[in-house]
């Protein structure tokens, strides 16, 4: 974000602080604009080269440019800001910056657009300035796991004249994921058939598993090709199903979870409230700490995948969370571990008329966060803010905000 000379707010995409630059304007309001970058005056102090060959016109990650300490500060002002603006809230604990251990190849899954087009295939991410726009991207992306971006080129390689070994239709989405062993499924959605899952396993030595949607809400893909896998995620073993949600850069996600189990703290004895809980690992991982607990998801995926035969002192209710949580009340500890869109209205006032001691929200978007918070209305004070980078080169970034119950 920078001033144009009249004045006005313009954003700019592939710039930094301090930088000076030329401009096209491509969006030109009253108050603000939309620029796209034309020339490169003077660098500002934090601008360094991209690495990634597809980096200038693919939209895939937005921040290679900036270095990544700078990163981690803007993602934390980003995080203080929604706090302060829409929450309202002016005092706040010391905002604890948590990096990703990796900066680069960090993706445990990843999805590309394919698009077949007269002449040949384009495959990859939407373009920065034009969604519309499709970007061909190789291997050479820097953001999957190894195992991911080796399976990518060989698909590309191997997917035939005019993808014809994958399902007919002029788009597709393919989605390519690791588990811990670096073994990789792909899922298939849109498009028409089977095409050849068999015969495209063979050519793409890396795949274990070929999936395809349905297409239907809450229906679980079919297994085209090849063999189930497994994964181990944070000490728990479970079926790896495609289209179930897991956090998609695995050793972040490592601290984020130790770091929301310490908020946690000693849970025997304690009810405890596992809220848009996933297959549940924290409310699995408290019931073998000792705790009574109960977890909320609507799901159907997720709750495949979670651990079966379920564990003594842990439940799991299906459905939504703002219809179900006053059955798991009352709780002495919560975890609201919530979508972008963040939690349903209704939610946050039960839980701030309940009893829990504790409330330990985990959010994906600092601005639902803050509308949250604010929701809950007195009684509770910030006891500790965390900032995780678990998505290195974007600007987004994930949350763990410590509330304690006063008096």
């Amino acid at each position: 974000m920078g001033h144009l000379p009249d004045g006005r707010v313009v954003f700019v995409h592939r710039t930094v602080p301090g930088d000076r630059v030329r401009v096209e304007l491509t969006r030109n309001g009253e108050r603000w604009a939309r620029a796209r970058l034309a020339d490169l005056v003077v660098p500002g102090p934090d601008r360094v080269a991209a690495p990634c060959p597809h980096y200038a016109r693919c939209g895939g990650c937005t921040l290679e440019h900036l270095d990544y300490t700078a990163q981690l500060d803007a993602k934390g002002r980003i995080v203080a800001d929604a706090l302060t603006r829409i929450g309202g809230f002016g005092t706040m604990p010391h905002l604890e910056l948590r990096p990703s251990p990796a900066e680069w190849k960090y993706r445990n899954r990843v999805t590309l657009t394919l698009r077949r087009r007269e002449g040949g295939v384009t495959a990859g991410f939407h373009a920065l300035e034009d969604p519309a726009e499709l970007v061909d991207v190789d291997e050479r992306c820097l953001l999957p796991e190894e195992p991911i971006a080796r399976a990518w080129g060989e698909l590309r390689a191997g997917w035939g004249p005019g993808a014809a070994r994958l399902p007919a239709g002029a788009e597709l989405r393919l989605t390519l994921r690791a588990n811990h062993a670096g073994e990789v499924l792909l899922l298939i959605q849109g498009g028409r058939g089977r095409g050849q899952p068999e015969a495209l396993l063979e050519r793409v030595g890396s795949l274990r598993a070929i999936w395809k949607a349905s297409g239907r809400p809450g229906e679980r893909p079919r297994l085209l090709a090849g063999r189930e896998m497994e994964e181990t995620w944070h000490g728990v073993t479970l079926d790896l199903l495609p289209g179930a949600f897991l956090q998609g850069n695995r050793a972040a996600a490592g601290h984020l979870h130790d770091a929301v189990l310490g908020e946690l703290g000693d849970v025997r004895g304690k009810r405890v409230l596992d809220a848009y809980c996933g297959f549940g690992l924290y409310g699995l991982i408290a019931a073998r700490k000792g705790a009574r607990s109960v977890g909320i998801e609507s799901d159907p995926t997720a709750l495949q995948m979670a651990p079966s035969p379920r564990e003594r002192g842990f439940t799991v209710l299906p459905g939504a969370v703002e219809d179900r949580c006053g059955e798991a009340l009352p709780v002495e500890l919560t975890v609201l571990n919530p979508p972008r869109r963040g939690v349903e209205p209704g939610v946050m006032e039960k839980l701030g008329a309940g009893t829990a001691e504790r409330i330990v929200y985990v959010s994906c978007d600092p601005a639902t966060l803050a509308r949250d918070v604010r929701r809950l209305g007195g009684g509770f004070r910030m006891a500790r803010l965390q900032v995780f980078d678990l998505f290195p080169q974007t600007a987004r970034v994930e949350t763990v905000l410590t509330l304690d119950r006063e008096g």
